[in-house]
C-alpha cells in the first residue's frame, strides 16, 4: 500500500506545447499543463462540462520524450506524484503551486 500513498493518474489534453528546459548539470525538464475533462447532467437536463487544468513537469528521459513527440492538443495519460512548492515573484510575493511530478506517459490517441 505505500505506492498509493501519492499517486496520480491523468488522462487530458496539453493545453500548450510543452517548454523544454536543459539544464547546466545536463538534466532535461519538460513543463506543460493539461486539461482533464468531466460531464454531468444538472438538476435542468443540461449537459455540463467541467475542465480542470494541471500543471505538469517532467525529467530526464520522460522530459526527453515529451521532447520528441507530445505537442499543444494531444491526448496523453500521466502517471506520477502530486508536490507542493511555493516561490517569490518578481514583486516579492510569495507564490504557491501544486503540480504533477510525472514519472510515465502515454500517448493516447492519434
Amino acid at each position: 500500500m505505500n505506492t498509493l500513498r501519492n499517486k496520480v493518474q491523468l488522462i487530458g489534453n496539453l493545453g500548450n506545447d510543452p517548454e523544454i528546459i536543459n539544464l547546466e548539470s545536463g538534466k532535461t525538464l519538460a513543463k506543460f499543463n493539461i486539461a482533464t475533462n468531466e460531464s454531468y447532467t444538472n438538476t435542468k437536463g443540461e449537459k455540463i462540462t467541467d475542465t480542470q487544468w494541471h500543471n505538469v513537469v517532467a525529467w530526464g528521459k520522460t522530459a526527453q520524450i515529451i521532447e520528441k513527440y507530445v505537442t499543444k492538443g494531444k491526448e496523453v495519460a500521466i502517471e506520477g506524484k502530486l508536490t507542493s512548492r511555493s516561490y517569490d515573484d518578481k514583486d516579492g510575493n510569495k507564490r504557491y503551486i501544486t503540480e504533477v511530478v510525472c514519472s510515465e506517459l502515454l500517448m493516447l490517441g492519434k
